[in-house]
C-alpha cells in the first residue's frame, strides 16, 4: 500500500480576541512537522472563517480552506472549552463540509480550565462519528494552559508534552494510513 506521507489538518477552532489556540497549534504543529510521515497544514478558523450559513456564497480565500480539508488525509483538531462544549465557530467549520470527513482519522489537541477542554472534545466526537470519521481514543490536553506554557509558547514540561503528542501522532498516522489505503481499494460510499 501507499508509504506516501500523510497530509495532516490542524484546525484552530476558537476566535475570540486574545484566544490561546494559536499558542497550542504552534507548538503542536512543531511536533508534527518533526515527523517524516506528516506533511502539515494549518486552517485558523479566526482568519479564515466559514460563511455564516450553509448554501451561502463563499469566498475564494474559504474555497483554499475547503481544499485543504478535502485534500487533507487526517485531522487533528485544536479546541478550546467554551460553556462546557466546543467553539460556535468551529462547528460552522466542520457543518460546512460533509465529504471532507468521511473515513478520515481526527485526533484532538485541547486547553481550558480544570477539565483542559476535554468536554469539548467528548461533543466533538459525536459530531465527527456523525460525518463517518474515526476519532483517536489519546488526546492531549492541557489544564490552565496559561500556567503551562512560557512567554516562549513552550510547554513548561517540554518532555511529557512531547510525549502525549508522539502517542497520538502514532495513533493518527496508523489510522490515517489505513484509511487512506482503504479508501484507495474501495472508496467510501455510505
Amino acid at each position: 500500500m501507499t508509504e506516501a506521507p500523510l497530509r495532516m489538518a490542524i484546525i484552530i477552532g476558537s476566535t475570540r480576541e486574545g484566544r490561546f489556540g494559536p499558542t497550542v497549534a504552534t507548538w503542536f504543529a512543531e511536533q508534527a512537522r518533526q515527523r517524516d510521515d506528516l506533511v502539515v497544514d494549518v486552517v485558523d478558523v479566526a482568519e479564515e472563517p466559514p460563511p455564516a450559513a450553509l448554501g451561502a456564497e463563499t469566498s475564494e480565500r474559504f474555497a483554499g480552506v475547503s481544499e485543504k480539508l478535502g485534500q487533507a488525509d487526517a485531522y487533528t483538531v485544536v479546541t478550546c472549552e467554551y460553556n462546557h462544549s466546543f467553539p460556535g465557530t468551529l462547528k460552522n467549520l466542520i457543518d460546512t463540509h460533509f465529504y471532507e470527513w468521511r473515513a478520515k482519522p481526527v485526533a484532538f489537541v485541547s486547553y481550558g480550565g480544570l477539565a483542559g477542554g476535554l468536554r469539548s472534545v467528548e461533543h466533538l466526537r459525536g459530531v465527527f462519528a456523525e460525518l463517518h470519521a474515526v476519532t483517536m481514543r489519546d488526546t492531549v490536553s492541557f489544564h490552565h494552559p496559561w500556567n503551562w506554557f512560557g512567554k516562549d509558547g513552550r510547554p513548561s514540561d517540554p518532555e511529557g508534552a512531547a510525549a502525549a503528542a508522539k502517542g497520538m501522532l502514532d495513533q493518527l498516522t496508523w489510522w490515517g494510513h489505513a484509511l487512506r489505503d482503504a479508501r484507495t481499494v474501495r472508496p467510501y460510499g455510505a
